[in-house]
């Protein structure tokens, strides 16, 4: 080669240098927007220090043994969570794959090609027909002048994180929806005990009122309407038990497994945290797996839009090509067949329909949805926290005053009945007096099992249970 021509060579392999200047590939930062602030939460009633509920093991928030090994269940069998796994391997295969993308790649050619020329072209009357074996190699390799490449890679790697991340999510809402349908299962079962208490108790009443009907102190249609009592605590009980066989469907279906009873404790035998620690409210970015996938698909729409800008400018290709060709099969292993070719050039499409430019103006609309997306996630956790967070205040102090109501209630009751028995009440006393204690007897309940699901709620909403 010429001096003139290594010139010209090395000419052509600087010019894209040269024009790195006009275009950098941007490095990522997260939105100001999304920098929160101390009072995120809108409570101090619960202690905030660094210590999250979010990084307590659910083992540890969960002790109830029956929860534990269905929690440990679902894990291990849940379908979504077995889809989150494999969406995580098939990430981890494109990034393996994108990984390589900036190293040279080699393609090998065996060939065989046989012409059969016109009589009337160029070696048409020389030749009839030309027969030509090759065997050769090429090797191929793109330089990364506008980190085009780089950008994929941690696109690549962006969307892998999304996926380990969304399995976490998985994981932390499985954790909470277990939890959840299980202290369901114990207020529906403790509403049952309460039922048929109460179904029992007013069997009893229908005898002593039949017996007061006797002896003149009330009609027949104080009878009837302590009998219509009992009927409605049935039909209460009817729906319970529904609603039971229908929360041990649920848990089934979390589980993974065929519909089947559940063993399990008591309402009352739940143990409730020390302390609720919501952590500073910087942690929920790193302790949400949801939250964090929504970031990751911002990076990964970040870095492609660097690659779709990168596509403005030409790309420099090198091309190296080596290997044997003969016309003759007796000649193919001779040295003379040897032959090689090197090609190095700048390309970039100058006509392409507004490919490139369509597809940088859609990487940007893309880049500020996935800022929206970002925004929003944050937004709807921080409201998840606030929201369990009064939820268990106004569960704890409504217990406190469904307490005390149902107290009343059943010291009404009592004196109702005494009185009735000594011809001093109306039965419309009693009756009132022990539907009252019923429904709040029901209510007190909900109220406890409402504070249980605002702990789990707020555990889900902190980001923990995938640890």
């Amino acid at each position: 080669m010429s001096d003139t021509s290594h010139l010209k060579f090395l000419l052509l392999l600087s010019f894209p240098i040269l024009l790195t200047s006009c275009y950098t590939a941007k490095e990522y930062a997260r939105p100001e927007a999304e920098v929160l602030t101390a009072g995120y939460y809108r409570t101090d009633s619960l202690v905030r220090d660094s210590q999250s509920l979010a990084l307590v093991s659910w083992r540890e928030l969960f002790t109830d043994p029956y929860l534990q090994s269905y929690i440990q269940e679902g894990l291990d069998s849940n379908i979504d969570i077995r889809t989150a796994v494999r969406q995580i391997a098939i990430a981890q295969a494109y990034v393996d794959q994108v990984r390589l993308s900036n190293r040279p790649t080699l393609d090998g050619t065996l060939q065989y090609t046989r012409s059969q020329l016109s009589k009337n072209s160029q070696f048409g009357g020389f030749f009839s027909s030309l027969d030509q074996y090759q065997l050769s190699g090429t090797l191929s390799w793109e330089a990364d002048i506008w980190d085009r490449i780089k950008s994929s890679q941690r696109a690549q790697a962006a969307r892998y994180l999304q996926s380990v991340a969304a399995h976490r999510a998985v994981k932390s809402r499985l954790v909470a929806s277990i939890a959840s349908t299980y202290y369901d299962l114990l207020a529906v079962d403790e509403q049952r005990r309460i039922t048929e208490r109460t179904i029992a108790n007013r069997k009893n009443s229908l005898e002593t009122t039949r017996a007061l009907k006797d002896a003149g102190s009330v009609t027949e249609v104080g009878v009837k309407q302590t009998e219509a009592q009992i009927y409605t605590a049935r039909a209460i009980l009817i729906d319970l038990n529904l609603r039971a066989h229908l929360l041990e469907n649920t848990l089934s279906l979390l589980l993974g497994t065929d519909p089947r009873e559940f063993p399990r404790s008591s309402l009352e035998s739940q143990l409730l945290p020390d302390e609720l620690r919501t952590g500073v409210p910087a942690q929920l970015l790193a302790n949400r797996p949801d939250v964090a996938a929504t970031e990751y698909a911002l990076v990964e729409a970040f870095e492609l839009t660097n690659v779709a800008k990168a596509d403005f400018y030409p790309a420099l290709r090198l091309s190296a090509t080596a290997g044997l060709q003969s016309l003759t099969l007796g000649d193919f292993f001779n040295p003379t067949s040897f032959f090689a070719t090197l090609v190095g050039g700048l390309t970039r499409p100058l006509i392409d329909g507004r490919n490139i430019k369509t597809q940088y103006a859609v990487s940007q609309l893309q880049r500020e949805q996935a800022v929206l997306d970002f925004r929003s996630a944050v937004l709807s956790a921080g409201r998840e926290v606030t929201d369990a967070l009064y939820s268990y205040e106004a569960a704890d102090e409504k217990i406190g005053v469904k307490q005390q109501e149902l107290e009343a209630y059943d010291l009404a009751t009592a004196y109702s009945e005494e009185l009735l028995a000594n011809g001093y009440a109306n039965y419309l006393e009693v009756l009132r007096a022990r539907e009252n204690a019923l429904g709040t007897s029901l209510d007190l309940v909900n109220a406890k099992n409402n504070r249980l699901q605002a702990i789990v709620d707020l555990y889900g909403a902190l980001g923990g249970g995938w640890r």
